[in-house]
């Protein structure tokens, strides 16, 4: 473990002076305060998103081989000591992971950790929303593509649009702050683009609209960019304008007011719009390794030196190391291939 270490670890230059203990913030080479990280829980899913998971779905690993929950809540224990001050539990499909809620509730305590929230699917969320709540989940980001039943079906594999409606619903009733995800796709719902946003007019909810990623089963869809949605959405319900409000999550998305909404509309814009410069998160995946940046295949594998015996002052050392060497950006517009490249699919990465 200790001949790992030496690989993982060089001696950290002064260039590491960037880091800002003092004031509990973790900055990169680059001037960026990470204070975000995104924590897969499983790579399983209930779904088949046709752009996500292959039908068949994929291999199962094994249980000793993702992370336990005392795992987990070390490895963000020790990002908070860090400055990281806000964790998205994900998946896979976070919800098919029994106890979950004992895990948001682990995290939760930890201090330094002011907000921790999960994206779901939302097919289990009605069940699992009192205790997610008591747990100290304050809000939930719900995937959804389309608001027709038979194309949601196509797209995910299952009659389950019912289910999802009933989540959202549950969960504004009991207080918490929902998002909706759209991941926008050229041809195939751009005719829903105006029943989905029709969300954020019925209820105080925020509905945003994500670029297709170049990742796995992604790279064989044609996504939408912003402009093009924005016109779409403002042909149905008139002029927008920049929301001018409080910042409104952990994220890279920029919101717009649409005239007589309740909730406002965003759009998430990795590739026409990037948004690198402002990147504040990182992103760790069921089995524990950490990555600084989604297209890249560069990060360290936690699950080993946590079950190697590490103490915290080495792993804090990891993640200072990791941060540090954030890259600058990502290249998805290159259409670069090389082994440099993550080659997993999403749902291996953690979404």
């Amino acid at each position: 473990m200790k001949e790992n270490l030496e690989y993982i670890l060089p001696t950290l230059s002064h260039g590491l002076e960037i880091f800002k203990r003092s004031d509990r913030r973790m900055r990169d080479q680059f001037e960026r305060n990470i204070n975000y990280m995104r924590v897969s829980v499983t790579d399983l899913c209930n779904l088949r998103c046709v752009y996500c998971m292959p039908k068949e779905g994929i291999r199962q690993i094994s249980h000793d081989e993702i992370l336990t929950f005392d795992e987990i809540a070390r490895v963000c224990r020790i990002g908070a000591e860090l400055g990281i001050s806000r964790i998205k539990l994900t998946g896979g499909e976070p919800l098919v992971r029994k106890g979950i809620e004992d895990l948001a509730e682990m995290i939760c305590r930890i201090p330094g950790i002011e907000q921790v929230t999960l994206t779901t699917n939302g097919i289990l969320l009605k069940d699992q929303l009192p205790a997610l709540k008591k747990a100290g989940i304050s809000a939930v980001n719900i995937s959804l593509d389309t608001m027709d039943r038979a194309q949601y079906q196509e797209l995910t594999g299952k009659d389950c649009l019912l289910q999802v409606m009933e989540g959202i619903r549950a969960a504004l009733e009991q207080g918490m702050r929902v998002k909706i995800n759209c991941v926008a796709l050229n041809e195939c719902n751009e005719f829903q683009w105006g029943k989905l946003a029709a969300l954020a007019k019925e209820y105080p909810l925020d509905v945003r609209f994500i670029e297709m990623m170049p990742i796995g089963l992604g790279k064989a869809y044609q996504g939408s960019m912003q402009e093009v949605i924005q016109k779409n959405l403002e042909n149905i319900y008139g002029a927008a304008k920049p929301d001018s409000g409080a910042v409104r999550g952990n994220g890279p998305a920029v919101y717009w007011e649409f005239p007589g909404f309740q909730g406002k509309i965003g759009f998430i814009s990795a590739i026409s719009h990037k948004f690198c410069k402002d990147c504040n998160r990182i992103r760790m995946t069921a089995e524990g390794f950490v990555k600084p940046c989604l297209q890249f295949a560069q990060g360290v594998d936690m699950r080993s030196l946590l079950r190697g015996q590490t103490d915290d002052k080495e792993l804090k050392q990891v993640f200072e190391r990791l941060i540090y060497e954030k890259p600058r950006c990502h290249q998805f517009e290159t259409e670069k291939a090389d082994e440099s490249l993550e080659q997993r699919e999403m749902s291996k990465i953690g979404g």
